[in-house]
């Protein structure tokens, strides 16, 4: 016959080991996470701008020549090519980029396409299913220290960026060949936000 006391120690040691189970990996990771500033890993396709930057909008035209207003990006999450001049390079990203949102379906209309460029743009023909896109001019030195917000990415100084709804931006990736990773991200991003 065993104890009750020898019962009731063994009870104990084995609540005390399957919480431990929970706890331990938990407060392991707390303790990780705000002292040592550890931050797990993120199976992003593109590169993460950290810390997420704001944009300064300044010295940026709509397509028909009124200021951008303040918060031209707040309120959707945007993906952003900067470019120099408008050619069949840009029709044909642009394009690219209309097939990544429609490949989001119902998310589709959280995001939106955006060309920012130089100023050389205004006699360039955007096709007519480029209804969803804004197109907006940073023309001058105050329109180069805009575009100079976006870091430089391969391919030659292009790249496409996504900011958030609240106009930081967070992403970049380079121009070509990116569109796979780039959806995959998006997918993620509507999926974990309820923003936008």
């Amino acid at each position: 016959m065993i104890p009750a006391g020898d019962g009731r120690h063994r009870g104990r040691r084995q609540f005390v080991l399957v919480a431990s189970i929970f706890f331990v990996p938990l407060a392991t990771a707390l303790l990780l996470y705000f002292s040592a500033g550890w931050r797990p890993m993120v199976n992003a396709q593109g590169t993460l701008i950290d810390p997420p930057r704001p944009l300064a909008v300044a010295g940026v035209a709509l397509a028909d020549g009124r200021p951008a207003p303040p918060d031209v990006f707040l309120g959707h999450w945007s993906v952003v090519y900067p470019t120099n001049a408008c050619n069949e390079r840009t029709a044909g990203l642009l394009d690219e980029l209309a097939r990544v949102r429609a490949a989001l379906d119902k998310d589709a209309g959280r995001v939106r396409r955006v060309l920012l460029h130089g100023g050389q743009c205004a006699s360039f023909e955007f096709p007519s299913h480029d209804a969803d896109l804004l197109v907006l001019a940073a023309a001058g030195p105050r329109g180069a220290a805009f575009r100079a917000q976006f870091p430089l990415a391969v391919d030659g100084g292009h790249g496409i960026y996504i900011v958030d709804p609240h106009g930081n931006l967070m992403m970049s990736y380079p121009a070509a060949g990116s569109a796979r990773g780039l959806l995959k991200d998006l997918e993620r991003l509507l999926r974990l936000s309820n923003i936008g």
